[in-house]
């Protein structure tokens, strides 16, 4: 992933989207804004986000709605997502949402601090990861740029073992000492 990923935070309440963006803003990330899911679900197919803090309750495309699109879709299934809530501690929401695969799920008001340091976290462990998938791509594709030729169909594989002339000579005894 490149180093531009940004952080896209979704919310239909603007102070919400304004208290996200001075909570985060010491942590020198880019931030995006989306002020509904079906905006969050364009973005995010844009490319270029590491991360989304997504409100789970709004109009239209919810929250756990874009979450289900995005681990569907092989380029947005890994991206990794924090819930926010308003409505207090829900069992059957935290299970849904955890079942979905999201990282975290936060309830509002925010701390400041805590978010911060969920979101680095996160933000980094995606970072480095992305970093390691390209970087194994390359390896693969040079190993197959420099890779040995094969040998052809009428050399046996050097791992494959066939009878040694040991095993040639007294096969041919047998053979030759029957009537």
């Amino acid at each position: 992933m490149p180093s531009d990923a940004k952080i896209l935070i979704v919310d239909d309440h603007e102070d919400t989207l304004y208290a996200l963006e001075s909570a985060l803003a010491p942590l020198g990330y880019q931030v995006a804004r989306a002020t509904s899911g079906d905006e969050a679900l364009k973005e995010v197919l844009r490319g270029q986000v590491g991360l989304l803090l997504l409100d789970v309750r709004m109009p239209g495309v919810s929250g756990l709605d874009v979450v289900r699109y995005m681990r569907r879709v092989e380029q947005t299934q890994h991206i990794p997502i924090i819930l926010l809530t308003g409505f207090g501690p829900d069992a059957e929401l935290a299970s849904v949402a955890f079942g979905l695969g999201v990282a975290d799920l936060v309830m509002k008001p925010i701390d400041p601090w805590a978010l911060r340091t969920k979101v680095r976290y996160l933000y980094d462990t995606h970072q480095r990861h992305r970093a390691l998938e390209q970087e194994l791509r390359e390896l693969r594709t040079q190993a197959k740029v420099h890779r040995p030729p094969v040998p052809g169909p009428g050399l046996p594989h050097p791992d494959i073992r066939g009878p040694g002339p040991r095993e040639v000579r007294n096969r041919k005894l047998e053979q030759d000492s029957t009537p």
